[in-house]
């Protein structure tokens, strides 16, 4: 995924980023799929990227909070 060319977040630990020293998007699987959870302020937004449809939803929301 393209997720890493986003200079603003930084990979501590596989498929942990972090912006400005704060957790902002994580990847994680269920027994649904694959999922990534985005800050979004103070909330989380949840994007099923098991498909090719979630993970255009998340880096268009990714390019919104900061460009590439």
């Amino acid at each position: 995924m393209q997720v890493r060319h986003f200079a603003a977040l930084k990979e501590r630990s596989r498929g942990v980023f972090y912006r400005n020293g704060k957790a902002h998007l994580h990847f994680h699987e269920d027994p649904a799929g694959l999922f990534a959870d985005l800050r979004e302020g103070e909330d989380w937004r949840r994007f099923d990227v098991s498909q090719n449809k979630g993970c255009k939803a998340l880096l268009t929301a990714l390019k919104k909070q900061a460009p590439a």
